[in-house]
């Protein structure tokens, strides 16, 4: 499948003139498109709600659209639960997925209203102690060993950090319970970035399961099940992206087959998606500004690792396109390299790619989840700004760009600095 940048280059041309490269660009339309899938596909059931991974990309201008599409989000930060208040999100608008949690985090979640999920059955003690339990909780599962799909391993639950046994969730619960809360949720994340659409429903099968053996076992209300996120994006462009529709069909078999059976058919079902959500629908712009011919042939970029970090941190592919040569040959081999004193600071390793000249600029595709966010400032680099294409055509700047101001602002070191 052919990758197809949202902006051209007349337009990324026009928008250079006023906000330099490097930038990152999302696309509301497709953005809000998005969500109106998601919804759409999990219609069936009546308490359905997406939280926004705000991991993925936090920006409030990003948080409203979504908010104006009905979602909520995901916090797993005191920060994050702040850029949530501000937005207007409260409550049940509100999901704090966290680990390993300072007392100071849950009590702004409780100050907030907020869906607490625990994470390992000591912090039941914790949070009372340190912002009592609410009447609506959740907890966090981690059913261990390895997670395959059919033949394929996704991934290996037994070696993370997340979540509790099934013996440690049921005495929760049950303490929980008597510490007066009423209504419950299931939580859990099994794989990261799956590009399959049975992914969503064997984990619905399995946490559904696990629902019915935990009310048998504590009588306890469970209010929803949370899918949490891991369904992924297609990166490279031979792969087939998931399709919502027949996952959400698929998360409803399961609901029918087990929950319903069960009388638990009012539970409502939650997912927590951020790559999904905005992967595809946000780039890194960047242009060409040197060449290099030794042992390889290099193009340099003003965009480096702290701009997007995945490519150098553990081999990412991410799809590079060179506007105005979408239908050029690709009979050139590259490496697309940034200007970290790091060898790893490539975009793109023996790529093959339309002849690049200098001032070409380059989209890079599917960085609009864990892209900015995971920023740095190796080097002395500054982050970059983040820019919106609007629905109407028009671009609206939601972050701005890091100046050596911001960068020094943490010293108390000398006046030159502090003016800077």
């Amino acid at each position: 499948m052919k990758k197809i940048p949202f902006v051209t280059k007349e337009q990324i041309t026009a928008i250079a003139e006023k906000y330099p490269t490097p930038f990152y660009i999302y696309d509301e339309k497709g953005i809000r498109e998005n969500v109106r899938r998601l919804k759409k596909a999990f219609a069936w059931n009546k308490g359905f709600r997406e939280y926004f991974a705000v991991k993925a990309t936090p920006n409030p201008f990003i948080l409203k659209v979504l908010q104006e599409e009905g979602c909520g989000v995901d916090c797993s930060s005191l920060t994050e639960l702040m850029m949530s208040q501000a937005c207007g999100f409260h409550g049940s608008d509100i999901m704090f997925s966290s680990n390993v949690t300072p007392a100071r985090e849950y009590k702004k979640a409780r100050e907030l209203d907020a869906f607490i999920n625990l994470d390992d059955i000591t912090h039941v003690d914790f949070l009372e102690e340190c912002a009592g339990i609410p009447e609506t909780i959740c907890c966090r599962y981690n059913p261990g060993g390895v997670f395959q799909l059919g033949t394929d391993i996704m991934d290996n639950p037994g070696d993370a950090k997340y979540g509790m046994t099934k013996e440690q969730l049921i005495q929760a619960f049950r303490r929980l319970k008597e510490m007066g809360a009423k209504r419950f949720g299931i939580h859990s994340f099994l794989a990261s970035n799956t590009v399959s659409n049975d992914y969503y429903p064997t984990l619905a099968g399995i946490l559904f399961r696990l629902a019915v053996e935990v009310k048998e076992a504590t009588g306890v209300e469970i209010a929803f099940i949370n899918l949490s996120g891991g369904v992924g994006i297609p990166y490279t462009p031979d792969k087939e992206p998931n399709d919502i529709a027949v996952i959400g069909e698929g998360v409803r078999k399961q609901f029918e087959e087990i929950m319903e059976p069960a009388g638990m058919g009012d539970a409502a079902i939650f997912t927590e998606l951020g790559r999904f959500m905005l992967g595809p629908y946000g780039g890194l712009v960047t242009q060409a500004i040197h060449e290099k011919h030794t042992y390889k042939e290099y193009i340099g970029v003003d965009a480096c690792a702290v701009n997007l970090m995945r490519p150098a941190m553990y081999g990412a592919y991410h799809h590079i396109t060179v506007l105005g040569k979408e239908d050029a040959p690709c009979d050139h081999k590259y490496d697309v390299t940034g200007s970290l004193c790091e060898n790893n600071d490539k975009f793109a390793i023996d790529r093959m790619l339309p002849e690049i000249e200098k001032g070409d600029y380059l989209f890079i595709h599917d960085a609009g989840a864990h892209g900015f966010a995971m920023g740095y400032n190796y080097n002395g680099k500054l982050r970059s700004a983040e820019l919106l294409l609007k629905e109407d055509g028009s671009v609206e700047m939601i972050r701005r760009a890091e100046t050596p101001a911001d960068y020094f602002a943490t010293f108390d070191f000398c006046d030159i600095l502090k003016n800077c």
